[in-house]
């Protein structure tokens, strides 16, 4: 008679469990990062006044309004020679980020662009937040970190090339 409460038979069945919900733990942040990505990207690309040099709710404009608080100056001065560009290399960093996260391609080479531009806009956009903990740049960076040292482990297309690599044993 098996017993579900302990014994070899329940210890095996709760290992099981735990190997699942490990395996499983990061899907969630990465489908949450993923789509978010996604929206953000296309959300700019979408919007003709942000891809815009000058005028209201511009990229421009809102980096010459971050360029004085932002922890490095230089990196707003590089997006200010043309922000037109910036603003649709932002846009399609975005999309793809997300897209890679989403399908599991390259995760964590993806999770690594998507910790960069969050570290990016954190350094430029979200520095003169006060307290540090109500920007959200800052909280993103984190999130990206676990992906990008644990990469897509299922439900991936890393893990799915993968598995073809190896060898039948």
């Amino acid at each position: 008679m098996r017993t579900y409460g302990g014994g070899a038979y329940g210890l095996r069945e709760r290992e099981g469990i735990r190997d699942r919900a490990r395996q499983y733990a990061l899907l969630p942040l990465r489908i949450f990062l993923g789509a978010t990505f996604v929206y953000a990207g296309l959300d700019k690309l979408t919007d003709g006044a942000f891809l815009s040099a000058a005028g209201p709710g511009s990229i421009g404009e809102q980096m010459a309004a971050v360029r004085d608080s932002a922890a490095i100056p230089g990196l707003v001065d590089l997006g200010l020679k043309s922000p037109e560009g910036f603003g649709y290399a932002l846009a399609i960093g975005e999309l793809l980020v997300g897209l890679g996260t989403l399908a599991g391609l390259w995760a964590r080479v993806a999770a690594l662009g998507g910790a960069l531009i969050s570290l990016s806009l954190w350094l430029t956009v979200s520095w003169q937040i006060s307290p540090y903990y109500y920007g959200n740049d800052l909280i993103y960076l984190m999130a990206w970190l676990p992906l990008v040292l644990a990469g897509a482990s299922c439900w991936s297309l890393d893990a799915l090339t993968g598995r073809r690599r190896r060898p039948r044993t």
